[in-house]
């Protein structure tokens, strides 16, 4: 299944089950906006709604446009206008675009090629993965404004990384190097900028070469788990496990081993 679809501030593309999205605005930056945010979400319902055909999405990759930007953060035009309730409605509806990018049931990779700032870190914060070239540069900078993080920020990062680590980035508004945001846990691999794309497409083609249902269920068991006591985590996990046992990918995975050959994974 190979397919590309035209956005004005966005491209999307599909093609050996990698799913592409590119913020493409980059005479700003990529910086989000109102209009970027909803062709974000018909691309990731476009997304998901491939991964139940054959050769659909099975790993969704998100990256910026130019070599300067992943995204540099919200459109400061657009937020200096807004009133009280406005800004509310805004944050909402930018949490439940991301929200989908969590809830795609397929892992998501965010490829930092430069600025992730703002709503640009919360983007990349919704998605499974984060790789970045060692010239990103990452932070929570809306205390600055005088304004928080809207788009989940505050609620994620204290989760990938820790509280404290939220709370510095949060309250200082300060901008973090890659090499600092890999050391808290923010980014899971560092890439030289002229190996960034190589880099994180060989991450990617080794998750590809997973069980498609076994990803989605331990996506699944990690979210879930994340707002429970490691307890009721664990239960979540029993079930998805005996779930897994379940599939031909599960008979196919066991033979292969012991036949000492590569699984042939169907997704079934």
């Amino acid at each position: 299944m190979t397919t590309a679809t035209a956005y004005e501030n966005i491209e999307l593309a599909i093609e050996g089950g990698v799913a592409t999205i590119t913020m493409s605005r980059p005479k700003v930056l990529n910086a989000l906006n109102n209009a970027l945010l909803r062709e974000l979400s018909a691309a990731l319902t476009v997304v998901k709604d491939s991964t139940q055909a054959d050769g659909g999405a099975r790993v969704l990759v998100i990256t910026g446009a130019g070599d300067k930007a992943f995204v540099a953060g919200a459109d400061i035009n657009e937020l200096a206008t807004m009133q009280p309730m406005e800004a509310k409605d805004l944050a909402a509806y930018g949490q439940s675009v991301f929200r989908q990018v969590e809830e795609l049931g397929i892992p998501s990779v965010a490829m930092i090629n430069g600025f992730a700032l703002g709503g640009g870190l919360e983007l990349a914060l919704s998605c499974s993965l984060r790789t970045a070239s060692t010239k990103a540069r990452v932070g929570l900078p809306e205390v600055s404004l005088g304004i928080i993080p809207g788009y989940g920020g505050t609620q994620r990062l204290s989760r990938i990384a820790s509280p404290g680590v939220a709370r510095e980035w949060v309250l200082t508004g300060d901008m973090f190097g890659a090499d600092e945001a890999h050391r808290v846990g923010v980014v899971n691999r560092l890439f030289a900028p002229e190996e960034l794309v190589e880099g994180t497409m060989k991450m990617v083609k080794t998750i590809l070469s997973r069980g498609p249902v076994a990803l989605r269920l331990a996506l699944e068991a990690i979210q879930r788990g994340g707002s429970m006591s490691q307890r009721e985590g664990e239960v979540i996990e029993c079930d998805m496990f005996g779930l897994a046992a379940t599939t031909s990918d599960m008979r196919e995975g066991m033979t292969a081993f012991i036949e000492k050959r590569k699984p042939n994974f169907t997704g079934k």
